[in-house]
């Protein structure tokens, strides 16, 4: 044994008897994996603030990028605290009747020492899945960019993130009914961050209504640097999102961020053609796209499948999400501002439906579970994703409207037109003389 194993070996039933609990060799947690969680759930903030923020800043007007920073930081923060105070319990809580967690870890204060099946104290691992309980609702600002009031956003996530995230978050994560009665897998979000906020978002953009001018008016990036530089951040964030999703430091780890890396990489350089191929010009905002396309794609599946597999998922994001764009905003005239549906929803949906072929070691996947074939694997995939999607568009409905009976969803038409950054906060992003 490490010396430092030893000493830790030594000294930790002593720390445990002095607060009345008694500790086991299973309760000792592994220093390895629990850096490791402790890296990635940093890498996952990271994400969020401040990679979200950059990346959708700079794809809205200058008049409304300081607005896009504070929805997203007001989003994570209160999130966060729900997580702490009662949304930890109600998706990792103890398994009750596979619909909510059992609450016994309120304030996670009855947290266990190590976290089953996992060789992490339960607290690092909270701490893990609160950094997606922040980033998932944050996803949703693409959608109402320009036209949203703050109050309504920051009470329709809080509301949001306990009856649409937690809930689901327990049926895969938690050893709730999809995972343990369906079978149906997603190893770091597909379904329960992608497919939710995806959803989500589309039925709260069509809620919102159109920007004044949308479809007519052109309504440029204001600063593409911007886009691009929150893209690259939330690309090496996404390496925590993912190998972090393993649990440990091993090989699943190491395997979900080359399938991760892959992904991106492939999707980026694929939209890059379509668009050289469609408008003639290659550009920074479709690269960003294209790359946070494929690391949606790949999100579910990155732990099973295969490097190979990992490229054929980022050629198939950049080929699904690119028409869905016009199709969402031309064909259906739904004003997703930021497209998030069209690349994290349909990504997501897509990515979690392809697991169910490519988990297959044919393929070079880590196999199905006994007795599980390929065909009830992707029977499984679809039950997920399609109860989660009906039930993301339901719930997100029925909250947004009853959030709007006491905080109006819009901002008035003078204040869309003046911006939000001064109409809603009082403050310019940039002050230029």
């Amino acid at each position: 044994m490490a010396p430092g194993l030893a000493l830790a070996a030594t000294l930790l039933p002593v720390a445990a008897r002095a607060q009345g609990v008694e500790v086991t060799a299973e309760d000792v947690a592994d220093t390895g994996d629990t850096a490791w969680i402790l890296i990635s759930s940093a890498l996952v903030l990271m994400m969020t603030m401040p990679g979200l923020t950059l990346f959708y800043g700079g794809l809205v007007r200058a008049k409304n990028f300081l607005s896009v920073l504070v929805q997203v930081g007001a989003i994570a923060a209160i999130g966060s605290l729900l997580w702490i105070v009662c949304g930890y319990t109600l998706a990792f809580g103890g398994v009750t009747n596979g619909w909510f967690g059992a609450g016994n870890a309120w304030m996670l204060i009855d947290l266990g020492n190590v976290r089953d099946g996992t060789a992490i104290p339960e607290s690092a691992f909270a701490l893990f899945q609160l950094t997606f309980a922040a980033i998932t609702p944050a996803l949703m600002v693409g959608a109402w960019v320009d036209r949203a009031r703050f109050g309504w956003v920051v009470a329709f996530c809080a509301v949001w993130s306990l009856l649409v995230y937690a809930p689901v978050a327990h049926w895969v994560w938690g050893g709730g009914w999809l995972a343990s009665t369906m079978g149906t897998l997603d190893f770091a979000g597909g379904i329960v961050v992608h497919t939710t906020a995806g959803v989500s978002a589309l039925v709260a953009a069509m809620l919102l209504g159109k920007r004044q001018g949308f479809p007519k008016t052109l309504m440029l990036p204001h600063s593409p640097s911007l886009t691009m530089a929150g893209a690259a951040l939330l690309w090496v964030g996404w390496f925590g999102f993912n190998g972090g999703s393993a649990l440990a430091a091993n090989d699943d780890a190491a395997s979900a961020i080359i399938n991760t890396h892959a992904a991106a990489a492939t999707a980026a350089l694929v939209w890059l053609l379509i668009e050289k191929l469609t408008v003639k010009k290659s550009t920074s905002v479709g690269f960003a796209t294209g790359a946070i396309a494929g690391l949606a794609t790949v999100t579910p599946a990155a732990g099973f499948i295969s490097p190979g597999a990992a490229i054929l998922f980022g050629v198939l994001a950049a080929l699904a999400c690119y028409p869905m764009i016009q199709i969402i905003k031309q064909r259906l005239g739904v004003d997703d501002s930021l497209d998030v549906f069209a690349v994290h929803g349909v990504g997501g949906i897509i990515g979690s439906l392809l697991l169910g072929v490519f988990l297959s070691t044919d393929f070079g996947g880590t196999g199905y579970a006994e007795g599980t074939t390929m065909a009830s694997q992707v029977a499984a995939q679809f039950v997920g994703v399609g109860v989660v999607a009906i039930w993301s568009a339901v719930i997100s409905a029925v909250i947004a409207v009853l959030v709007s009976l006491v905080l109006p969803m819009r901002v008035s038409e003078d204040e869309e037109r003046e911006g939000l950054d001064l109409a809603s906060h009082g403050e310019r992003a940039w002050e230029l003389d």
